[in-house]
């Protein structure tokens, strides 16, 4: 009998490019696994600014995704993923389980990410202009080339 094939879901964007509402729709579409650390953080009461935390609730959402590949399940990893050596850890990662590996990039102009972060009033310190324009410079946006690694989506993720 043939061992489940998982399915690993990684979102990837800058802060308000829609990660969060995606996430969740794919989550109900395929009965999967969020992975949020600024969820976690808030929950336990961690500054989402506390990068060494953030790290460790990284890693710890990590070994539960792969717990979770390997039973043959959906996990979905929503943290922004804004190098490409962290996403193809994770591919590759989920690959080495016999999982699937889905890439869906989000993105959106410089006002709107501003527009929604200020809305979600969820950082403090609040993210402003200049924040979101540096991480734009610094965020390695998926190539076709990268993309060509991943697997097509099973479901696309809601209009």
């Amino acid at each position: 009998m043939a061992q489940p094939r998982g399915r690993l879901i990684i979102i990837c964007g800058l802060p308000g490019a829609g990660k969060t509402t995606v996430a969740v729709e794919l989550t109900e579409m395929h009965k999967g696994v969020r992975f949020s650390p600024d969820d976690w953080m808030d929950a336990i009461g961690i500054n989402l600014w506390d990068e060494n935390a953030r790290a460790g609730v990284e890693r710890l959402q990590w070994q539960q995704a792969q717990s979770i590949l390997a039973l043959g399940g959906t996990a979905i990893i929503e943290w922004g993923t804004w190098a490409r050596s962290e996403r193809d850890a994770l591919r590759e990662g989920a690959r080495s389980l016999g999982a699937a590996v889905e890439l869906i990039h989000m993105d959106a102009p410089i006002d709107v990410l501003l527009d929604r972060v200020t809305r979600r009033g969820r950082e403090s310190p609040p993210i402003d202009r200049a924040m979101l324009e540096d991480a734009s410079r610094s965020f390695e946006r998926p190539t076709a080339e990268e993309l060509a690694l991943y697997d097509p989506p099973t479901k696309a993720p809601l209009p």
